[in-house]
């Protein structure tokens, strides 16, 4: 792929084309605003032509042995390695993250490519023990067959491989629909994928109109599970238009995660860890830190530390080396973290550093590193995801309480806990509401664990043994015998 050439942004039954209308789509570096390339953008006639194309291609790939389709897997993940530093640079010019975390994204998505090579051939049945004498009873797993994946922008490699990496182990066939602002990245990895041979049909992307593609995909009785990471209300949405053919879903939706720093944490520690979950990806992260709750002995000294260390991070383009918060990813996110500062400020909040755009001389879409403090639960950073790099901190006196505040939100993605107490670790983790509870680490996420969260933060998971069940069907054979 090289950059600034118009690029096919359609991939269906092994081949690269145009969309059906001609419509393109330019991809923007949010650092500096200039056109990267344009991609032809498809809409509904191209995902359903991809989805029989899927459907075409299924019966072959999923009577493949696990070892076989282990093998396009292994494959994929060395090439991915080899070419990390392309890659990162595409990550970087498409969605505006530093090259240091880009590159190991890359990392981390082609962790979960080897993860489900390994993980195909590990796919289980079962012979169950029958009451009868004259009975033998089979659990056969089975491929659930063409599967869509609907991928967001703000990791446009992990978010893609957590998806293919299980699906194409289990036997499934894939659809794939990358976010409309990221698509290279996507398209990068496919391209990969054709590279080592997967056979033609087996993987499809289609780049183009979310209504139109979405539709397509939720419609089609041949979509036998949609994997979605996006907004809760996007997630409504897909749950609404899959009920006529009853689709099964695996969603991960939106977040608002609390850290509990008591008064026993390491503050130091807790201070580095807290600055690394909210400022990664310039808090554009479904599970980075949304509030903090600081116990009160120890409040002071964390914000003192943590403002600090926040005023020393350099913003600017992530291509440069020296960056540590790169851009938003459109003007709308800039746009929704200074709406909920000025809701905070207006309600009582004070700004401790940050709380304005960035006016740099790249012109793209920056907003500083906040810190706010004198919150208050009725402020709109303390109820709704900023993403972005607003951190607002309020203080709690008693585990009971900052238990009722962490729970009262309808989320329940990722929590973290700072403390040095065993008890207080079990007593905390039992009683959080989320699917992902970190302690004294901000980076949960890995190839070998379930990823996912409860409530209204989604269902299903990606990661671990877990991840391959998603596109599974356990069949159960009942064979009864003669005497």
């Amino acid at each position: 792929m090289i950059v600034g050439q118009k690029e096919k942004g359609i991939f269906i039954n092994g081949e690269w084309r145009d969309s059906y209308s001609g419509t393109v789509r330019a991809i923007i570096n949010p650092a500096t605003l200039e056109k990267l390339t344009e991609i032809s953008y498809g809409g509904k006639e191209e995902a359903l032509e991809a989805v029989e194309e899927a459907k075409a291609a299924f019966p072959s790939w999923s009577k493949k042995t696990a070892r076989e389709r282990s093998t396009f897997l292994y494959k994929a993940y060395e090439k991915m390695l080899e070419n990390k530093e392309q890659l990162a640079q595409i990550l970087t010019s498409e969605q505006g993250k530093p090259l240091t975390e880009a590159r190991t994204e890359i990392e981390s998505a082609a962790s979960y490519l080897l993860w489900y090579a390994e993980e195909a051939n590990r796919v289980y049945g079962e012979i169950i023990p029958s009451s009868k004498v004259n009975r033998r009873s089979l659990v056969i797993p089975q491929a659930i067959g063409v599967i869509a994946a609907i991928t967001p922008w703000n990791f446009p490699a992990s978010m893609v491989t957590r998806k293919l990496g299980p699906s194409l182990a289990a036997g499934c066939t894939v659809v794939l629909k990358p976010a409309s602002q990221t698509p290279l990245t996507a398209m990068a990895i496919v391209k990969i994928f054709e590279e080592v041979g997967l056979p033609k049909g087996v993987l499809n992307l289609v780049s183009g109109d979310a209504k139109g593609v979405g539709e397509a995909l939720t419609q089609s009785p041949d979509v036998r599970l949609i994997t979605f990471t996006g907004s809760t209300e996007v997630g409504r949405e897909l749950m609404k238009n899959s009920a006529q053919h009853i689709k099964k879903l695996s969603l991960e939706l939106g977040g608002h995660a609390p850290i509990l720093v008591m008064d026993d944490a390491n503050l130091e520690n807790a201070v580095d860890l807290t600055l690394a979950s909210k400022f990664r990806n310039c808090g554009q992260t479904c599970i980075c830190a949304n509030r903090v709750y600081v116990h009160r002995e120890i409040a002071d000294s964390f914000v003192e530390k943590l403002a600090v260390k926040v005023k020393s991070m350099k913003i600017g383009n992530g291509i440069d080396e020296a960056t540590v918060i790169g851009p938003m990813i459109d003007r709308n996110a800039v746009e929704k973290a200074a709406e909920h500062v000025e809701d905070a400020v207006h309600q009582g909040a004070t700004i401790i550093t940050g709380g304005k755009e960035w006016q740099g001389n790249l012109g793209g879409h920056f907003y500083e590193p906040t810190i706010l403090v004198d919150v208050n639960d009725q402020m709109k950073v303390m109820n709704e995801e900023t993403f972005g790099p607003v951190l607002p901190i309020e203080t709690f006196d008693s585990i009971e309480e900052v238990i009722e505040k962490a729970n009262q939100l309808p989320y329940g993605l990722a929590a973290y806990i700072m403390t040095e107490s065993t008890n207080r670790v079990f007593q905390l983790s039992e009683a959080l509401e989320y699917g992902i509870i970190g302690v004294n680490d901000v980076f949960p996420a890995t190839a070998e664990a379930p990823f996912g969260g409860i409530k209204e933060s989604g269902f299903g998971k990606e990661g671990g043994k877990e991840g391959i069940m998603e596109f599974v069907e356990m069949k159960y054979v009942s064979i009864g015998m003669t005497n």
